[in-house]
């Protein structure tokens, strides 16, 4: 039912429907004319013929010298006219007469001009000429008939069986009906093509005007050479989808940068709360050390040099924690929120690892520590070498603070192991001792998260280093992880071994 409606409402429909209502409004008006006034004027039209041609009779036959001549013209008028004429003389004696019949009834002329009110009617009178509807008593047929004297003295009668006048007004009618008819099919056909033609413009624009409704900009009218309204109205839409495209691509734009100039400020919020939350939380026990020992300074707790040069070396100690820490922080801060820039190459990781163990030869040796190295080629990758520093130094410092003795063995093992096939080498650094609690595995890349609170200010520790190393490694998008293994503890990460944009050459 809604179908229906929104079809009986819809433009074509209603242009249809106005113009077709139109071709029968005026059909209907020609038909009714033709039953109400063609009749009248059909009847009108005879009496200035029949006047017109007494007139001409009595202007041409002023004597009657040539009565053959005469003949032949009154004969022509009657069949040109369809009309019966009589010529007689005042006396009622004919001169001539295109119907025996008419001719017959010379007669009764005087008794159908007589004015009586049931058989005759007066149309039209004049001194010498009168045109009357006359009903013949015998036939029962009316007639209009003219009766005149002309100047010569003679008398001119013509009649028109007005029958004839109403069966030629019912032949049109009815030949007027058949035309309706037919004109109305033909209407029918040529609205439907004009209508569809006319509206077809109209729905294409309003087809545009609900895409452009819902941000759709890419249909566009098609612009005709036609000059007119249609065209133009179609040609500003097209302008005005040009400029709401535009204006509506710069508010995105805008709406984008905006965004990210909004979630930029709420990383930076983020990151300076997390910083002083940290930094507060963390500082909180080198202050207290620091100002409890220079107090001890102050008051000259104890007065001999040693310890007052132990007290000064524990404030410098806790200073330089202090200092390592916030920088530290910053860094990690940095990394997380995505505010450093890498700078990558390739470089050698056996090399690097190398030198990482012998900066650490000293802790080796202090905890009598073996480490396993033994790279069977030189392998490099692509990445910022600074940073990849950082992720060995921890991984290696860590395993140095939690190496202990295994089933008599105590070591650091370090391997390297390419994977040709996904373009990625895996480097591990195991030691041995105790394994890492299951539940704690995930927990250990957390910032200041120590398993062992008893050793967090014994091993000179910051607690973030696993932090910074999740950091690096989930920008550098690289597997990283933690295992227990049966006699100790593996910590691995993967790098690319050469360019991303170069893996598929």
């Amino acid at each position: 039912m809604e179908k229906l409606k929104h079809k009986l409402n819809s433009v074509r429909i209603k242009l249809f429907l106005t113009l077709g209502l139109a071709v029968i409004v005026i059909i209907v008006v020609l038909i009714l004319l033709n039953n109400v006034v063609l009749e009248t004027f059909y009847l009108f039209s005879k009496q200035n013929t029949l006047k017109n041609v007494y007139e001409k009779v009595n202007a041409d036959y002023k004597n009657l010298k040539d009565t053959t001549k005469i003949e032949e013209d009154l004969k022509k008028i009657a069949i040109r006219n369809n009309f019966d004429i009589l010529l007689a003389t005042d006396t009622g004696i004919s001169v001539y007469t295109s119907n025996k019949d008419f001719m017959n009834t010379i007669a009764e002329i005087g008794s159908l001009t007589t004015n009586n009110e049931e058989d005759t009617k007066i149309l039209y009178a004049e001194k010498n000429v009168k045109i009357q509807e006359v009903k013949d008593s015998k036939s029962d047929i009316i007639y209009m008939l003219l009766s005149g004297k002309l100047d010569n003295e003679y008398m001119l009668y013509i009649r028109l069986p007005i029958s004839s006048i109403q069966e030629s007004v019912k032949i049109s009618n009815n030949f007027l009906y058949l035309i309706g008819g037919f004109t109305l099919i033909i209407a029918a056909i040529i609205l439907s093509f004009i209508s569809k033609r006319f509206t077809e413009p109209i729905l294409e624009l309003n087809d545009i005007a609900e895409k452009m409704s819902r941000l759709n900009f890419n249909k566009k009218y098609v612009v005709t050479d036609a000059d007119d309204e249609i065209n133009t109205l179609g040609k500003s839409i097209n302008i005005m989808s040009d400029k709401l495209e535009a204006t509506i691509n710069q508010l995105r734009s805008t709406n984008i940068e905006l965004e990210k100039d909004i979630e930029e400020k709420s990383k930076i919020d983020e990151m300076r709360k997390q910083f002083i939350s940290d930094v507060s939380h963390e500082l909180k026990t080198p202050i207290a050390l620091i100002q409890g020992y220079a107090e001890g300074l102050v008051e000259n707790v104890n007065e001999d040099e040693e310890s007052r040069k132990f007290y000064a070396n524990v404030i410098l100690d806790e200073a330089n924690k202090m200092d390592k820490l916030v920088k530290q922080l910053l860094e990690l801060m940095k990394l997380e929120y995505g505010k450093r820039e890498f700078n990558n190459e390739e470089f050698n990781i056996v090399e690097l690892i190398k030198e990482v163990i012998r900066k650490s030869r000293v802790m080796l040796e202090e905890k009598n520590v073996e480490v396993k190295f033994e790279p069977e080629e030189d392998i490099f990758v692509y990445a910022d070498e600074f940073y990849i520093e950082q992720v060995i130094t921890n991984y290696f410092t860590n395993a140095i603070k939690h190496v202990q003795e295994n089933e008599g063995e105590k070591y650091i093992k370090i391997t390297t192991l390419p994977n040709l096939k996904e373009n990625k080498v895996r480097i591990s650094v195991f030691n041995t001792g105790e394994q890492i609690e299951e539940e704690n595995l995930n927990r250990v890349w957390k910032r200041f998260y120590k398993i062992d609170s008893s050793r967090n200010r014994d091993d000179g520790g910051t607690g973030i280093g696993l932090a910074l190393v999740k950091a690096i490694m989930t920008n550098y998008h690289n597997k990283y992880g933690a295992e227990n293994h049966e006699n100790g503890v593996e910590f691995y990460f993967e790098l690319d071994l050469k360019p991303v944009d170069q893996k598929n050459k």
